[in-house]
Parts: C-alpha cells; structure tokens; sequence
C-alpha cells in the first residue's frame, strides 16, 4: 500500500520515525540554544541562563561594533592629502580634516604636498676633456599630485634620485672641466634642470621642481694647487675688468657732459658773432642815407664814437681848451673808482642822433671847421 493511501497505517516519510509528530524547528529554539552555550553559569541551566546568555552575547557584539567605527576616523593635516584605498584599489583622494573610513575595508595613504623635499647627489665623473671631477648638486621638489607620486612608481625618491644622478653625469659628460668648476657653473645647472625634467616627464611622478643647487665642484687633489692658482688668476681677471669697467662708467658721462657743453658754448658763440655781424650790418645800412646826406657829419660822429670807445678803457684822459694854455686840475682816481663802480651808459648812439633833423649844409660847414676842442664840446652837448 502507498503511503498516501487511506488506512491509517502512518506511512508519511516526512513524519519523525520515533512516532512523535514533530514540525520544523523553531528559529527562537535555536537562537536560545546557540546563546545558551555562551550564557551558562555556575552549571545552571534553563530559561534564565539562556537569557543571560543573550543579553552578554548583545553587549560583546556592540561594543565590537563601537570599537570599529571608532577606530574608523582618522585626521589630515593641512600640508597633507589622503589617498584612500578600498580593498587596495585606488577610490578617491580626500581634503585635510577629520575624516571616517570602515577599518578593514579603506585604507588611507596620507602624502605631504605643500613642504619642500630635497634630494642630493654627488660623486666624481669625467668631463667631455677626460678630466675627472667631484660634483655635488642638490634639488628641490614638491609634490603636486599625490596619486601619481603613490602609484606611478614604485618608490618615487629612488627614481628621483637615480634621475638626478644620470642628468648630472650627462651634463658634466658633454662639458669642459672649466666650465664645470669656473664660469660654466650657471649653465651647467640650467642644464641639468632641463635635463632632469626630460628624464621624468615620460614617468609622470606628480612631483615639480623647484631648484636646483650647484653645490660643490673641485677637482682632483693631486691637481687642486695648480688649479687654485689658475682660478685666482682667473678671479683677478675678472677684477680687473670690473674695476676698469666702472672707470668707464664714471669717466665717460663726465666726457660726454664736457663735449655737450663745447658745442653749446660753440654754438652760442657762433649764434651770438652772427647776430653782432647782422647787426653791425643792419646799423651800417641805417647810417648809409644819413651818411649820403651829410657825409661829413656822420663822419665827425663816427670818429667820436670810436674814439669813445677806445679811450673809456683806459687811464689816460686827454683836456682840451679853446685857449690851449690852462690846465684843469682833475682827480684821476676819484674819476677811475667811479668808472670801475658803474658803467657809463651811452646816452645815444649814432643811429638815434642821426634820426634827428640835420641842419643845413652851412651850419655843418661852419660846425666842421671848428677845433678839435670845440668838436669835444660840442658832442658833450650834443650828448
């Protein structure tokens, strides 16, 4: 007979064999018999045990769990920021502050990106005319991209290193030992700085460089004497071409200054002979149709005039009289002191007497035939 067939012969393969008709276990049955083993007491046993049990059990899971998500948070300084790595994979890059990522899960890189790092490298290399010298540069860098400083390579200060090292022996490779050790240290370190970029910029290392420090660069000791001298020659060289150098400077503006104040003095005498020359032309062209109109006259005044200006500079005064025979007593230094205190203005000239109407040719006639003496008085009234 099938075991589903009526009869009640109890053939159900699902019923419990030991004649019990038992259901599925209850989850609360086996949550209290798994905390029951935890919770035992002093060999106690039954509900209240089991309840125990439970409660311990709760209190050890949460403080687990406190102690996890407490030892979760984590602090970036300000110069710093974090890489963080979830499993080992790169996920994000986090700000300075205080940060929470799950213990066992996250992991955070912290990377320095503000300070100035320096990496050195020295050691004796040959020149391109097989000398051989000691070097020592120094570089500054700073980090500026902290994934790329984490994961381009694997250690990035070795690298860096190991790069310095390599522009430094090309450079001073394709170099002269005195341009290495004297005037060719500037160039040498442009050089090198160039040199130093190209090599890294194909790994991408996030890092920038700062400067680069020629540092030291002598030569072998068994040649250091003779080079010592041959760099002080070199020094007083330099000194002296200096020193003749600002000789220069100052001796050249003060030269020029001199040139600049011949030609003006040149030029202002040649302004000032070339105005008297058109003046003394403009006045001799003035004078020419009073001269055609009293030829004797204008004469007579000429001569006065001249001989005014001849006789005003010196010591010598010539006295004349109508009678010949009386002398005048005059102070010679009263009258010296007080041509030298103020000069004598001419109270006209030619010109401006002989824009005056003329007198007839009778009275020229008669005045021209007088004495010198009356000549003499006669201007000093015309005067």
């Amino acid at each position: 007979m099938a075991w589903n067939e009526p009869g009640g012969n109890n053939n159900d393969p699902w019923k419990n064999r030991g004649g019990r008709d038992q259901g599925p276990p209850d989850l609360d049955d086996v949550f209290k018999n798994l905390f029951g083993k935890f919770g035992k007491s002093g060999g106690g046993s039954g509900g209240s045990g089991k309840s125990l049990g439970g409660i311990g059990a709760g209190i050890l899971i949460g403080l687990i769990v406190i102690i996890w998500a407490v030892s979760g948070f984590y602090t970036i300084r300000e110069a710093e920021r974090g890489v963080v790595l979830r499993f080992g994979e790169y996920a994000k890059q986090v700000e300075p502050g205080l940060r929470w990522a799950p213990t066992f899960i996250d992991r955070v890189i912290p990377v320095d990106v503000q300070s100035i790092r320096d990496q050195s490298s020295s050691g004796s290399m040959l020149t391109e005319d097989e000398n051989v010298v000691s070097v020592q540069m120094e570089m500054q860098f700073r980090v500026v991209d902290p994934y790329r400083w984490t994961f381009a390579v694997e250690s990035p200060e070795t690298s860096l290193s190991q790069s310095l090292d390599s522009a430094i022996r090309y450079v001073v490779g394709h170099s002269t030992m005195d341009d290495v050790l004297t005037d060719g240290r500037e160039v040498a370190r442009q050089r090198v700085w160039e040199e130093l970029q190209a090599i890294i910029e194909p790994y991408n290392m996030g890092v920038s460089i700062i400067d680069m420090n020629f540092r030291d660069a002598r030569p072998p000791e068994q040649v250091k004497d003779a080079f010592d001298d041959a760099i002080s020659a070199q020094e007083d060289q330099q000194r002296f071409i200096r020193e003749a150098e600002a000789y220069a400077r100052e001796i050249e503006p003060r030269a020029r200054g001199q040139v600049n104040r011949m030609n003006e003095e040149a030029q202002a005498y040649k302004e000032r002979v070339t105005l008297e020359a058109q003046g003394e032309v403009a006045r001799f062209e003035s004078l020419l149709p009073q001269y055609e109109k009293a030829p004797v006259v204008t004469r007579e005044r000429i001569y006065i005039e001249t001989m005014e200006e001849v006789l005003s500079s010196t010591s010598k005064i010539l006295v004349d009289s109508k009678g010949g025979n009386n002398m005048m007593y005059l102070p010679l230094d009263k009258i010296m002191e007080r041509q030298q205190g103020s000069s004598t203005p001419r109270s006209r000239s030619t010109l401006e007497g002989l824009q005056m109407p003329v007198a007839d040719e009778g009275q020229n006639s008669r005045n021209s035939s007088s004495t010198s003496g009356v000549r003499g008085d006669s201007y000093r009234e015309g005067r």
